[in-house]
């Protein structure tokens, strides 16, 4: 596929730039819920022993989540409800809805000097054109909503949006409440400081230093627990959150803050864009980029697991060709460290 460019309706520049030991009452009070939550769906006063045992394969891996990148659905072709609602849209509202970032460097910003304003680009974004293509035939059949960092579930929950294809990371705590997709990319947390900082990494160096991270971000979810469990400095001040990670960059060059906490793939961005600052020390979690839908939406999410196969086989303009046009400048040569494993799904036809 051609990497396409889009005229969106959105305005303005964003910026360039976590069981122990379980006991009897605990598993009886869990299967209470389990039958009471069966009975609702299958109407009052129902009895339906494949309601009871069976629960939706998202509610199966919410209670049973060690490997979230692992609980998704098997790859499918095949069209459903949520499809054909989609495709059943008249007229321009024929489109892919897509909640997207704008102000992520080589993931999906607005570069003002590519000669045509309101052009969305970057990885995520050749990924949502890749989406629309198979789906409705269009590449360009899609309408871009920017949405902040801690708005994404809602906006799906509510459904302001098909999707979020949005540097959006699978963990257990976000698999309680939209559906993924098999992991499309692999990246980790890391510390984005001043050159000049005496912050070192993800270490004593944090101590009585700043940090700033995305409202509703793995970053600051991360940062609270290893503070809990003293593996960062009690003294480390996290209070400090934005609605967009891109907005802690805009901190730390005006001194409110010493240093970012983000996924690396994004903070090589930000480094990027500010010669002033840069990476220090290694990633300090594994974690992988998923696309976000409705819980519900089965069909949806096998079609994009789907496309995901291919997207990654496409030797010729798939996932290691956008990689190389948008990202190699930022995260090196050799996209086999930010490619993840080849992808698992739940047991469950």
């Amino acid at each position: 596929m051609t990497a396409r460019r889009v005229r969106a309706g959105l305005r303005g520049w964003g910026g360039v730039g976590a069981m122990a030991t379980a006991c009897v009452l605990a598993l009886t009070f869990a299967l209470l819920l389990t039958c009471t939550a069966a009975t609702s769906r299958t109407g009052a006063g129902a009895t339906s022993p494949a309601a009871q045992t069976l629960p939706h394969p998202a509610e199966e891996a919410a209670e049973e989540c060690a490997e979230p990148e692992k609980q998704t659905l098997p790859p499918s072709s095949a069209d459903g409800p949520t499809i054909d609602a989609i495709k059943n849209r008249l007229g321009e509202k024929r489109k892919l809805i897509v909640g997207i970032d704008q102000n992520s460097y080589g993931w999906g910003y607005r570069d003002p000097n590519s000669g045509e304003s309101g052009t969305l680009e970057g990885f995520d974004i050749d990924l949502v054109h890749r989406i629309a293509e198979d789906i409705l035939g269009d590449a360009d059949a899609v309408q871009f909503k920017a949405i902040p960092t801690d708005q994404r579930i809602p906006a799906i929950q509510d459904g302001r949006v098909d999707m979020v294809v949005r540097t959006m990371t699978i963990n257990c705590a976000r698999v309680r409440d939209v559906a993924f997709s098999a992991p499309y990319f692999r990246t980790g947390q890391q510390v984005l400081a001043p050159k000049s900082s005496p912050v070192e990494g993800y270490d004593e160096t944090l101590a009585e230093r700043r940090i700033c991270t995305a409202t509703g971000s793995t970053a600051y979810a991360q940062l609270e627990a290893d503070r809990k469990a003293g593996r960062l400095p009690a003294t480390a001040d996290i209070r400090t959150t934005v609605p967009n990670q891109l907005d802690c960059l805009v901190r730390l060059q005006l001194g409110e803050v010493d240093a970012v906490v983000t996924d690396g793939a994004l903070a090589a961005g930000q480094a990027a864009q500010d010669p002033t600052v840069q990476l220090k020390g290694e990633a300090f979690t594994t974690e992988y980029y998923g696309v976000a839908m409705k819980k519900d939406a089965d069909d949806l999410v096998r079609r994009v697991n789907r496309i995901l196969v291919d997207f990654r086989a496409d030797t010729g303009d798939g996932w290691q060709a956008s990689y190389r046009k948008w990202l190699s400048a930022t995260m090196g040569q050799d996209p086999a460290r930010s490619e993840p494993p080849a992808p698992e799904y739940l047991r469950r036809n």
